[in-house]
């Protein structure tokens, strides 16, 4: 966690009831959809503050696009300020959290959304920067941090 927070009182959404299936129709060949996709990261502790990112509407279900005959997958998230400084580590807890949940063969792009953060382009370039990533996640400091966030259970 960080000495002095950046976002001292987020707005906090109450949870969503987990959705029930009422179609397939977006289903690719591996039987995922970007619903699959959003139960995984939904859950996903803020590295700021004891909520998950769908509670401080980080994310939501239309925040996440799946190309199954690319097989590839975007999420594209919304930090809660535009300086906020725990952006790249958001997005080190979705590729760490979707790289224990989903086949290899899926290439996922993370981005922040368009407009939401004031340093968009270098955020987005370290997030799918293949180096970048794996060096950050080798840093024990950062990948515990990592693993506290994405391991956190319900909230």
């Amino acid at each position: 966690m960080t000495l002095g927070m950046i976002n001292a009182n987020p707005v906090v959404q109450a949870r969503k009831e987990r959705l029930a299936r009422t179609q397939d129709q977006y289903r690719d060949d591996d039987g995922l959809d970007p619903l699959d996709i959003y139960e995984y990261v939904r859950d996903i502790r803020d590295p700021e503050h004891p909520y998950s990112l769908e509670q401080l509407s980080v994310l939501s279900e239309d925040s996440i696009t799946l190309d199954d005959k690319l097989n590839r997958i975007l999420i594209t998230f919304t930090p809660t300020i535009q300086h906020c400084s725990m952006a790249t580590i958001i997005g080190l807890c979705l590729r760490a959290k979707l790289k224990e949940c989903l086949p290899l063969h899926y290439k996922v792009d993370i981005r922040v959304s368009p407009g939401s953060h004031a340093d968009e382009d270098s955020v987005n370039k370290q997030l799918n920067d293949k180096e970048r990533v794996v060096a950050a996640l080798e840093n024990p400091n950062l990948r515990q941090l990592v693993d506290e966030c994405i391991c956190s259970t319900e909230m």
